[in-house]
């Protein structure tokens, strides 16, 4: 649920790479705010088995089968029998559309991630549709016009230029976005003013990541061999949209369609309920109650118990596994359904009272006059969430390296199966990173006044904790991009402070430096994952490498773009304290609430709320070591997922959490009762549903720039107050 886990922190500051996005979307599975998320947000082990079988309901692994074997031992997969050998894979047509089809996800993570904080990775859709797309154009057309044999490696290089066009969204939907709520841009907050500055400060976080993810690979994919559940899933995708035979063409065309179908029809719906969205969105069942004279069940529209008919959602929980799902559902009923209201009739927290209606409350506002004694649920409860996301996610990264030998040892087994002219030279990434480097020191100086030196402690920060979340992503499929960015805006926040430096300064200079670690996690985690389903599949790092970089320049456009895009057709995204906007936005308001915080001459929270977030903290923390070193394996699939709970926390609201639980019991039901039926169309109709919506929202984005969506046309049944909630 990336990760914007990915998904704060693919699925909020997070799949779906789960990038959390805070953590991000499970620092074992979960989407989160800001966080890139991948396919699941199930445990590792289900999210690798998932990728192979089902068996009674269970996720089961045949040993014998030598693909299946890979998930353990990382070894390339077999080449399929009977195919042609592949002798120019980085091709004008596979760059083409995959960066097209990045596009489309790229626009659906802005849409997705500005109104839920949740982005997803585009491997799986740019994986299936470039095939759908390439493979019949490569028998109809002559080789000079696009045609010719399309074969799995060519499939990668689509998949990875997905990957990165896609792939920058993240920073738009978090800390950016949260400069402009702060009033540290433009003053009238339009994006379009500044749209230079947002250009060369996207171009200084691209690349640094990208190039000195390279010789990560020798490391994580060759040596340690870490799994990278959807870079595995994905990389049995492909192959077995390429296995040669009638039934292998039989299966790709109806995955194909599948994927087809579900991304048209989530678009279709997304539009149309934008008309009419208390009828064909929003099923607020207890503000129906209140309309019958039960106006106690007004309150609990408020605190956010409604079901949305969200596909993005819904296609999240397909692939999420019950774990994660039911973790983030217990999370948001605990926040939402118990805690909260518990604040509010305590009056350690406030909520604001509508003036023309007295049943209707809002209890998800960020602002405060006085966050200390009187916060709103949402920002008191923020910071518990936040604590357990970032606890879970440094616990889970503690014990993710196995020892499994020496390092001596394990370089006599080393071997690296491209050859020497088929991967990326030294010089090339060496050049790279020191390029990067300089290119966002003299961004980031000129245009920014920020302090040359806590640009490079910014990136050093960066570094590191890249690092750290490609070994997470490795060994549990969630980059913690959302645990990055908080932990540098922390370390920042103390720097400024020795420097003196406090009000608008500290703060543009803190989210400028969550912005880069947030880039470098992002772009590092893609470009590992790609090089991941690459190994698998034989495909030659070099040409991933290009197309990586590609895919990365369409991004900075598309990204700026997009971000304009919906900031003219929905102006209250950047509005500071407008709690009405149809764009929740989870992810901004918390980079809003950090920032501020970690710059304050003292920090903004009350003792209880304090001693809460450390009781949660340590609680994370004890609960990883317990079951990693006392839990049996099999039973550890039992215990809370602590991201997903975190990440309730700062999701106001437990829609989202319901349409997973839908979709997660659904795929559940579905592969106890029909395991061959999902294994062949449940990637692809999850895939086709989450970036379907995110599309739809495009859209909708267009048709309010031209002043001709649901807002003016559009009806008020069923919505609150019988005012307009689209």
């Amino acid at each position: 649920m990336s990760s914007a886990g990915r998904p704060e922190e693919a699925i909020l500051d997070q799949p779906l790479n789960r990038q959390s996005g805070d953590d991000s979307a499970s620092a074992a599975n979960t989407p989160s705010i800001d966080e890139k998320k991948d396919l699941a947000l199930a445990t590792p082990d289900e999210k690798t088995e998932l990728a192979v079988s089902n068996l009674d309901g269970e996720f089961s692994v045949q040993v014998e089968d030598p693909e299946v074997r890979d998930l353990y031992d990382g070894n390339q997969l077999p080449p399929i029998e009977g195919l042609p050998e592949e002798v120019n894979t980085f091709t004008f047509r596979a760059i083409i559309v995959g960066v097209i089809l990045g596009a489309v996800v790229g626009a659906s993570n802005i849409y997705l991630g500005l109104k839920t904080g949740f982005t997803f990775s585009p491997c799986l859709f740019g994986a299936i549709f470039g095939f759908a797309i390439i493979k019949p154009l490569s028998k109809l057309l002559p080789p000079l016009l696009g045609g010719g044999y399309f074969g799995p490696k060519e499939n990668v290089t689509v998949q990875t230029a997905a990957t990165a066009a896609g792939g920058l969204g993240i920073i738009f939907v978090s800390g950016i976005p949260a400069m402009y709520r702060l009033n540290l841009m433009d003053k009238n907050l339009n994006p379009l003013n500044d749209i230079g500055r947002l250009i060369t400060f996207t171009l200084s976080c691209t690349f640094f990541g990208v190039f000195f993810s390279l010789p990560l690979r020798k490391y994580y994919i060759l040596l340690l061999k870490l799994t990278f559940p959807t870079p595995t899933a994905t990389a049995h995708t492909i192959r077995s949209l390429h296995s040669s035979g009638a039934s292998g063409a039989r299966d790709a065309k109806l995955k194909a369609t599948c994927l087809g179908i579900a991304f048209l029809g989530a678009i279709t719906l997304r539009v149309v309920s934008g008309y009419a969205p208390g009828l064909l969105w929003d099923f607020h069942i207890f503000w129906y109650l209140a309309a019958v004279g039960a106006d106690y069940a007004a309150r609990i529209d408020a605190w956010g118990w409604i079901i949305e008919f969200t596909p993005a959602f819904f296609g999240a929980g397909i692939l999420s596994g019950i774990n994660a799902s039911y973790s983030f559902f217990g999370g948001a009923f605990l926040a939402w359904g118990v805690m909260g209201p518990l604040l509010v009739h305590t009056k350690q927290a406030v909520g604001i009272q509508d003036e023309d209606d007295p049943r209707i409350w809002s209890f998800f506002s960020m602002s405060s006059k006085d966050p200390v004694n009187a916060p709103s649920p949402r920002y008191w409860l923020l910071w518990p969430g936040v604590m357990l996301m970032v606890a879970y996610s440094f616990a889970e990264i503690s014990l993710t390296v196995h020892d499994d030998g020496t390092v001596e040892e394990r370089e006599e087994m080393l071997h690296d199966p491209a050859a020497p002219e088929d991967r990326v030279s030294t010089w090339q990434w060496v050049v790279g990173v020191v390029a990067s480097i300089v290119v966002s020191i003299v961004v980031l100086h000129i245009q920014f006044d920020m302090n040359v030196g806590n640009i490079i402690l910014s990136i050093i920060l960066g570094f590191i904790l890249s690092f750290m979340g490609v070994q997470a992503l490795g060994a549990t499929d969630v980059n913690p991009v959302s645990t990055s960015a908080k932990a540098t805006q922390l370390i920042v926040g103390g720097a400024t402070k020795g420097q003196g430096l406090y009000g608008d300064a500290a703060l543009l200079q803190n989210l400028l430096a969550g912005n880069i670690a947030a880039a470098a996690a992002a772009q590092a985690g893609d470009m590992t994952s790609d090089l991941k389903t690459g190994h698998l599949l034989g495909a030659k790092p070099k040409h991933q490498f290009w197309a990586q970089c590609l895919g990365a320049v369409v991004s900075i456009f598309l990204s700026v773009g997009l971000f304009c895009l919906f900031t003219s057709a929905y102006p209250c995204i950047l509005e500071p304290n407008n709690d009405s906007c149809a764009f929740g936005a989870p992810s901004i308001g918390a980079w809003v609430a950090v920032a501020t915080a970690v710059t304050e001459k003292s920090l903004p929270i009350s003792t209880a709320c304090g001693v809460t977030a450390i009781m949660f903290g340590v609680l994370a923390f004890a609960s990883v070591y317990i079951r990693h070193f006392f839990v049996p394996k099999k039973y550890q699939q039992y215990m809370p997922n602590w991201n997903s709970v975190g990440l309730a926390f700062v999701v106001p609201g437990c829609y989202y959490a319901i349409a997973m639980v839908a979709g997660s019991s659904t795929a559940w039901i579905w592969q106890w009762r029909a395991p061959k039926s999902f294994e062949m169309f449940g990637f692809a109709l999850a895939a086709g549903l989450i970036a379907g919506e995110g599309m739809g929202g495009v859209v909708n984005a267009l048709l309010a720039v031209l002043e001709v969506d649901g807002s003016k046309y559009g009806s008020a049944v069923g919505c609150p107050g019988y005012a307009f909630c689209g």
